[in-house]
């Protein structure tokens, strides 16, 4: 960290022989001054009209299409159900837009100036984006490891009947899934308390670089003969001990940079310091939400682009008798072969039930472990191959019964934001590797685009970081779903219109909730020109920064190489295999028959 001097002292206290000279100029002199102080002080009170017309806009956006993708893309068995869920999703996902938001916002209130603090406040918002910040900080743990988990404990429990054979009072089962999902709920909150309490006692100390400079000794007797010099206005000849403030500094100007150019390097330090609750966890979470980040972000960054294309490429068109008659053999096909696969799957379940055999994969016997893993793989291929076949047969009936309520302009706007979203992928890469990765940088690329749109509307420039910040949520999303329809190590969620579950939301808003936080974190980073003065530069690139175990992933971009690294594999990859393809029917029964004659 390099601390700079953004204002100075006008000039000297001067007494004696220096105030005798001119008493009437002095006075003249020190009115002007009082007077510019309470504008600056004036100044400094007020708050961007623009800023807070931004805020209340974000905010009404977020919300609107919080309550939009609620209503349309949730399941009618959820209809008139799961009202705390629903809550829990819709300020979920305006608290994931809120973050990934807030950095354009800090950005334009630029209160990480020094002049903000008094002396120079045209350049400043007035907002305090520091108390935003840390509520953001607070309220995303509480979303992910408290709200969210009981959310999904409570409506996973919602099927009408009691766990665990539990019963209370004349409600049993209502108030079976509230105790049920509480008892979870307290088990993971003691998890997650301990570790999050160990880790700030333990990790809580940042250590900031500090380089020292060193200037030449101003002369007084040159400053009194230049005449760049004021009385302080609350110095009298009966108050000569007035406190100073930092309204008594001025801007720079072209003195102070001839002054600066004589500055040398003096050597440096390391200034330790332990940091805020909410800062500390901050960190934590942004580390955490990064192993997730770089996987899913790097896949994304590649996925999003190529699928929005390949929708144009594979819309529905269509077909004659014959093609018809093909495509319609094949589902009927695939549906029969997911039918078979289904019923063993209901047929082995059942058995195992009746002859109590529990398998689980964190079972000590390795036959039991291997048995659950082949069960939960064969599991997730039947849910891939499942989802693949709906989608399929969606676009088939938009070929053809649906044809004449197939929009034909959703193709042609899926193929403009494909190729958006590959022009910002290109820019994303394209910044990494020239103002990221190189020390110093290459080039400020997108930071002068910014700076640009600056110089004759910034609210354009404020627009084009916010872009592409939430277009990095965007892949991640994105990436996660793409990962796992392809490799099948979890449970896809995907988001669709009217058939998509409370669980599946809850899941993917965690996730998004993860990634905001790393989100911010790498874009602070890569905009650092742009978002100088901003508060969360000061806060992710100096405190959190340094913070002790953390900083070696922080100052060696490790996660930024992952992140790069994956999403240059995923590019190949899909180059190679761009078409989702589903698990082999023939591989998924004899996994399931091979697995079945293991039980006996």
């Amino acid at each position: 960290a390099q601390f700079q001097s953004n204002g100075r002292p006008r000039g000297w206290c001067m007494h004696g022989a220096g105030q005798s000279k001119n008493k009437t100029k002095q006075e003249e002199r020190r009115r002007e001054t009082t007077n510019n102080q309470r504008i600056k002080q004036k100044q400094a009170t007020m708050v961007d009209v623009f800023l807070v017309i931004a805020i209340i806009v974000a905010f009404a956006i977020l919300l609107v299409s919080a309550l939009y993708l609620v209503v349309y893309y949730q399941h009618p068995d959820d209809h008139n159900e799961a009202w705390g869920p629903k809550f829990v999703v819709i300020f979920g996902f305006v608290l994931a837009g809120w973050t990934v938001i807030m950095f354009p916002i800090d950005v334009a209130n630029n209160e990480g100036y020094a002049g903000c603090d008094g002396y120079d406040t045209a350049f400043c918002g007035g907002l305090n984006v520091e108390a935003l910040w840390d509520a953001i900080f607070w309220l995303i743990p509480i979303w992910v490891f408290v709200l969210i988990p009981y959310s999904t404990f409570y409506y996973e429990s919602d099927d009408g009947t009691v766990m665990m054979g539990t019963a209370y009072g004349a409600n049993h089962i209502k108030k079976s899934r509230i105790g049920q999902a509480l008892c979870y709920q307290m088990f993971v909150f003691v998890i997650i308390g301990i570790f999050f309490v160990v880790t700030y006692l333990v990790l809580n100390e940042t250590k900031i670089p500090v380089q020292d400079y060193q200037a030449q000794t101003i002369s007084i007797s040159n400053l009194i003969a230049s005449g760049d010099f004021y009385l302080y206005p609350d110095l009298t000849s009966v108050n000569e001990n007035a406190t100073f403030t930092v309204n008594e500094l001025a801007p720079m100007d072209l003195s102070d940079q001839t002054y600066y150019a004589s500055v040398t390097n003096a050597g440096g330090e390391e200034i330790k310091l332990e940091v805020s609750a909410s800062t500390f966890y901050a960190g934590l979470m942004a580390w955490l939400g990064w192993w997730l980040f770089s996987l899913f972000g790097g896949v994304g960054l590649a996925a999003l682009p190529l699928d929005l294309i390949l929708a144009f490429v594979n819309r529905p068109k269509h077909m004659d008798a014959v093609e018809y008659a093909e495509a319609q053999m094949s589902l009927r096909e695939r549906v029969n072969e997911l039918v078979d696969i289904g019923e063993l799957i209901k047929i082995e379940r059942d058995e195992k039930a009746s002859a109590g055999i529990v398998t689980t994969r964190w079972s000590m016997d390795t036959d039991k472990r291997k048995a659950a893993g082949d069960e939960r793989q064969a599991l997730l291929g039947f849910k891939q191959a499942v989802f693949l076949l709906e989608k399929d047969t969606e676009d088939f009936q938009a070929m053809s019964v649906n044809y004449e309520h197939y929009n034909p302009l959703v193709p042609f706007i899926s193929l403009f934001c494909g190729i958006c979203a590959a022009i910002m992928s290109l820019f994303w890469f394209l910044h990494i590797c020239v103002y990221v990765y190189p020390d110093p940088p290459l080039t400020p690329f997108l930071n002068n685009y910014f700076k640009w749109f600056d110089n004759w509307f910034p609210m354009f420039g404020v627009l084009s970081v916010a872009l592409f910040v939430v277009y990095l949520l965007f892949c991640a999303v994105k990436g996660c779903f793409k990962f796992g329809i392809r490799f099948m190590f979890f449970q896809i969620h995907p988001m669709k219109l009217g058939k998509t579950y409370m669980s599946s939301f809850m899941f993917n808003i965690a996730l998004v909730l993860l990634c905001a936080l790393p989100v911010v974190q790498f874009s602070q980073e890569a905009f650092s020109d742009y978002a100088a003065f901003s508060q969360i530069r000061q806060l992710f690139g100096v405190q959190i920064q340094y913070l002790q175990f953390f900083q070696w992933f922080w100052t060696k971009q490790v996660f930024i190489y992952i992140f790069m690294s994956v999403s240059i594999l995923t590019g190949i990859y899909l180059a190679c295999r761009p078409r989702d393809q589903a698990a082999n029917p023939e591989a998924l029964r004899d996994r399931l028959r091979a697995n079945k004659q293991g039980n006996k």
